[in-house]
This record gives C-alpha cells, sequence and structure tokens, in this order.
C-alpha cells in the first residue's frame, strides 16, 4: 500500500490498519494509494482517528464494491476502536456496550452555532479511564437531550471533565469563558482537551483566547 500519510508511526495509523483489515478478507483489494489532510488536532477528544478510521472502511467498502453490509462494517469498525462503529452512522445517537451498540436519536440543533476551542493540550485517553469512577446519574441521558438545549446545563454532565480540570486549570477556564458569554451549553468533548459551547445562531460572540489555541465556528447545524 502506498499512502501519501505523513506523520506518527506507520503501524499505528488507524487509516492504514483499517485497510489491512479489510485486506485480510478480501484478499483482491487492490493496492492504492492513501492521502489524509488531517485537521483535528490529535488527543483533542473529538475521535478524530476514529472517524478516520471509519470513514476509510466505509470507502473501501464503496469504492471497491466490497458489499459489506452495515452490521458486518461495525464488527470490522470495533475492532479498530471502541467508538468507531459511531463514525460509521455519524449522527446523534446513544451508544453502549463497547460503544458498538448504537440507537440514533432526535437531537436538532438547528437554530444554534457551536463554538469549539482547543488548547492544544494532548489527553491520554488511557490514563483517564484508569481514574475514572463511574456513577450512575440521577437522569437518564437519553432522556436529557432530547430535552431543550437550556435545561442541558445542570443535568448534561462530562464525568471526565473533574480529573481533566484538575489536572489542566486552562480548560476549565475555557468552559467558564463560554458561560460567561451566554453559552446556552458548554461542555468538554469526550476525554478531553476540546471544549465547545452551544450558542443561539444569531449571538455575536467574541472570546480573547490565547495564543495557539484552535478556535473554530460550526454554524450550519440541523
Amino acid at each position: 500500500i502506498n499512502t501519501g500519510i505523513s506523520g506518527g508511526e506507520m503501524n499505528n495509523n488507524l487509516c492504514l490498519k483499517a485497510y489491512r483489515l479489510l485486506k485480510k478478507d478480501f484478499r483482491d483489494l487492490p493496492e492504492i494509494k492513501m492521502h489524509l489532510h488531517k485537521t483535528i488536532p490529535v488527543g483533542a477528544g473529538l475521535g478524530g482517528g476514529s472517524a478516520d478510521a471509519a470513514f476509510t472502511l466505509s470507502l473501501l467498502n464503496k469504492e471497491y464494491n466490497l458489499n459489506i453490509t452495515f452490521q458486518t462494517l461495525s464488527v470490522y469498525a470495533l475492532q479498530l476502536g471502541s467508538d468507531c462503529p459511531f463514525f460509521l452512522i455519524n449522527k446523534p445517537g446513544i451508544a453502549t456496550g463497547r460503544g458498538e451498540i448504537l440507537e440514533e436519536i432526535n437531537c436538532s440543533l438547528s437554530g444554534y452555532k457551536i463554538l469549539i476551542i482547543n488548547p492544544g493540550i494532548h489527553i491520554s485517553t488511557k490514563e483517564l479511564f484508569e481514574k475514572i469512577s463511574p456513577t450512575i446519574p440521577e437522569k437518564n441521558i437519553k432522556e436529557i437531550i432530547q430535552l431543550p438545549v437550556e435545561t442541558w446545563r445542570n443535568d448534561l454532565v462530562n464525568d471526565f471533565e473533574k480529573i481533566v480540570f484538575s489536572k489542566y486549570p486552562e480548560i476549565k477556564d475555557i468552559k467558564e469563558k463560554l458561560y460567561n458569554q451566554d453559552a446556552v451549553y458548554a461542555s468538554m468533548t469526550g476525554t478531553g482537551s476540546t471544549v465547545f459551547g452551544i450558542f443561539n445562531a444569531n449571538d455575536e460572540i467574541k472570546i480573547n483566547v490565547e495564543k495557539g489555541y484552535l478556535y473554530r465556528w460550526i454554524e450550519k447545524l440541523h
């Protein structure tokens, strides 16, 4: 396999792993040239690598007419990462099990826009999962996210924030800045270090962030 991917260890690249996983069962899959234009920071809690892997599986399946069913493709994806099956659907959903049991849900953010800020801090997912003490929330997450976004602030909690904020107070500071600018809801993404804020689409927001931080608006929401 020829590749235009640069950076990182070849054996750890999820796109290449996805290709090799399919190649085991589909011997006629030809050698390809693969180029990844990556704009999501590593260790940002945005699922960048997992999304790359999932879309590689989907693209190879479609491009070479492998006729792999969605269920089987999910099995392949799960071998690459617990959250990879989610990106095959790429729609709002509730994940259980290891991440492979997915239920699509209605969660419209029409009328809102999202600001994403990443401070450039690499967070070890493995380390956080070793430290987390899961608890059963008073309210079911599925019920919470189907209520108006304005109600999420007190009920929709990322359990990883407590651990991350104690070690990296600058990440906590980002969340506080978003709420100070009247974010409807703000949270760290996954295990971090990215933080996002949901704002009304017509709000004019200007937040001072440190030099080198990733700062990006997402405005076409459904």
